[in-house]
């Protein structure tokens, strides 16, 4: 499912608690860490005289891709998928709200928003984005590929103001309304044409798109959808043992148990805009809850070859990772508290001073312990740093 830049600076001294405030010494370094992360991926993967990237680089030629509901069969001149291809729209965004500067806006006019209107479906209704190039002919089109373009839509929105793009996450909400069923007693499927699953990824981000929805356009029906769906994946979805969720629902009730950091990290979110919207105390423990269970799960103890000691993020799936933190983020700005930011930004502190690329980009699945390396590095693991890095930097105490 899913060289650096050679700087050789003295990084602020790394906590040893995780009771300090959050620090504001790398705010301005990560923004331009994020800036030049972006530059590099731009060089490294976009197609020339296209708007189009490619998914891997260096490129290959021959390679399947794992996180499809089928086999890789579709891609004839292998550019991207539509879901490392959406990546770069949350990264650009994350720039432009962290920096205000205006060419991150026409970055998205000229290429971003350009590469993603070729895999729009404009045939099958209700019109929404497929997983490939849509000149390629029909292919999948999975309801959380297209809930993360709805968020980012709507974020684009309340940076820029422009219309057009709350109308386009309004028209994706429409398609995601048409993946829920009274099947499971509710929520939405993993993909159109495969509905063997009900997913966590489907359903605790779609809440999250329509409390925002809500919160932007006070239409009440956003409100209880938002609150239908995240009771339905609460109810269906998490351990009540450690709090965290389960990957999905099969139609005949078997779960699978896969416990990723995105899922558990957008019930965090809902969580947190649930409590924001109804002042309900449950809705604030949940959420609290869900941020001490991922921070168990899927952050560690880790000491420098110096011996300072904190925590970090285990190596895993960075993009998934890039999604949690939007759920601390959530939460941050109600309880104010840094104990989880700080191990966000010491983590990543630690990744940009040790990356031995001297590309500028950044292995797949590696935070601060050296993992196999593969011979290519993905457009999404790209795209969810360029993401981290410009939020982190935006998050002052």
């Amino acid at each position: 499912m899913r060289t650096a830049i050679c700087l050789f600076f003295v990084v602020g001294v790394l906590l040893q608690s995780c009771s300090y405030p959050v620090r504001s010494v790398n705010d301005n370094q990560f923004t331009e860490y994020a800036g030049q992360l972006l530059d590099s991926t731009i060089k490294y993967y976009k197609i020339q005289e296209q708007c189009l990237f490619n998914e891997n680089y260096p490129k290959q030629e021959n390679e399947l891709v794992t996180y499809l509901a089928d086999n890789d069969t579709v891609r004839k001149d292998k550019v991207a998928y539509l879901w490392p291809t959406s990546g770069l729209f949350s990264a650009v965004n994350a720039l432009l709200k962290a920096t205000g500067d205006k060419k991150y806006g026409k970055l998205l006019d000229s290429i971003i928003l350009p590469g993603l209107s070729q895999y729009y479906d404009t045939v099958r209704k209700p019109f929404c984005y497929q997983s490939y190039l849509f000149e390629a002919g029909y292919s999948d089109r999975f309801y959380d590929d297209n809930i993360w373009l709805g968020l980012d839509f709507l974020e684009a929105y309340q940076l820029t103001g422009r219309k057009e793009y709350l109308d386009s996450s309004k028209n994706i909400w429409k398609f995601l309304e048409s993946g829920c069923d009274s099947v499971l007693g509710g929520g939405i499927y993993w993909c159109e044409q495969k509905k063997f699953s009900k997913n966590t990824c489907s359903n605790a981000p779609a809440s999250v798109l329509a409390l925002k929805l809500y919160q932007t356009t006070r239409d009440e029906a956003y409100l209880q959808a938002g609150k239908d769906l995240y009771h339905w994946t609460q109810e269906n979805l998490q351990d009540t043992v450690d709090y965290l969720y389960f990957d999905n629902k099969k139609l005949d009730g078997t779960i699978g148990k896969t416990k990723y950091q995105y899922n558990s990290g957008q019930m965090m979110q809902a969580a947190a805009l649930m409590y924001g919207l109804t002042s309900d105390n449950r809705y604030l423990t949940d959420a609290q809850n869900l941020a001490k269970a991922c921070s168990d799960r899927f952050f560690e103890d880790f000491a420098t070859l110096d011996g300072t000691a904190f925590r970090v993020l285990k190596n895993g799936n960075i993009w998934f990772v890039a999604i949690m933190l939007r759920g601390f983020e959530e939460l941050y700005k109600i309880d104010q508290n840094p104990q989880y930011l700080n191990d966000f930004k010491n983590t990543l502190s630690y990744l940009w001073t040790h990356n031995p690329n001297d590309n500028g980009l950044f292995e797949d699945e590696q935070f601060v312990k050296e993992s196999r390396k593969k011979t290519y590095k993905w457009l999404l693991t790209q795209a969810a740093l360029v993401e981290m890095y410009a939020r982190l930097s935006t998050l002052k105490q």
